[in-house]
C-alpha cells in the first residue's frame, strides 16, 4: 500500500505542478500579447506614453479601431460640401499613411469606399460617442495631444482644395463648421 500512495502523491504534485506551469505560461503570453498591442498602437497613433498605452489596451482598443478612429474626422471635412474634390481624396490618402494605414489594410479600404460614398450619419454619431468615452480614461494631457493630431490633420483635408490659385479662403464655411463641431466633440 505504501508505494501505491507514494505514487498517487507523485502524480497528484506532477498534476500541481503542470497546471502551475500552465498558469504561468499563459499569463506570460498574455503579457507578451499586450506588448505587442501597445507596440501597434504606438505606430498606429504616434503615442509613445506607455499609461497611455496601457490604458488603450486595458480598455480593449486595438490598432485597427484607433485606425478608425483617425478618418471619420477626415471624412467628414472631405464631404463637408456635399462632394469629395480630387485634392481632398489625396489629402486623406496622404493623411491616412501618415497616421501607419497601409494601402493594403482593412482600414484603406474602408476608407476607400467613404470617399467614393459618403457614409451615413451615425458613422460620425459612433465616432463622437467612441471619443467621449475615450477622453474619459485618458489623462487630460493624453486627450489634447488626441484631438490636435486629428484635428491637424482633418484642417489640411479642409486646407487641400485652398482658394483659386492658392488665392481667397483656405477653409470653405461648410469645412470651418465640421471642424468647430469636431473640436467640440473634444469638450
Amino acid at each position: 500500500m505504501p508505494a501505491r500512495n507514494l505514487r498517487l502523491g507523485a502524480a497528484l504534485e506532477e498534476s500541481f505542478f503542470q497546471v502551475k506551469n500552465t498558469e504561468l505560461l499563459d499569463a506570460f503570453r498574455q503579457r507578451l500579447a499586450q506588448q505587442q498591442r501597445k507596440e501597434q498602437l504606438a505606430s498606429a497613433s504616434g503615442i509613445h506614453d506607455d499609461a497611455v498605452l496601457d490604458r488603450l489596451v486595458a480598455s480593449d482598443i486595438r490598432p485597427e479601431t484607433l485606425a478608425a478612429l483617425t478618418l471619420v474626422p477626415l471624412i467628414e471635412v472631405a464631404w463637408a460640401d456635399g462632394r469629395v474634390q480630387s485634392k481632398e481624396h489625396a489629402a486623406v490618402l496622404e493623411a491616412a499613411e501618415q497616421a501607419g494605414i497601409r494601402r493594403n489594410d482593412e482600414a484603406f479600404g474602408l476608407l476607400d469606399a467613404w470617399l467614393a460614398e459618403k457614409p451615413g450619419p451615425d458613422l460620425l454619431e459612433t465616432w463622437k460617442q467612441y471619443v467621449a468615452a475615450l477622453c474619459e480614461s485618458l489623462e487630460r494631457d493624453a486627450v489634447e495631444r488626441l484631438k490636435h493630431g486629428l484635428l491637424d490633420r482633418a484642417r489640411r483635408v479642409a486646407e487641400a482644395t485652398g482658394g483659386l490659385l492658392g488665392f481667397g479662403r483656405r477653409v470653405s464655411p461648410e469645412e470651418q463648421a465640421v471642424l468647430e463641431g469636431l473640436e467640440r466633440v473634444f469638450g
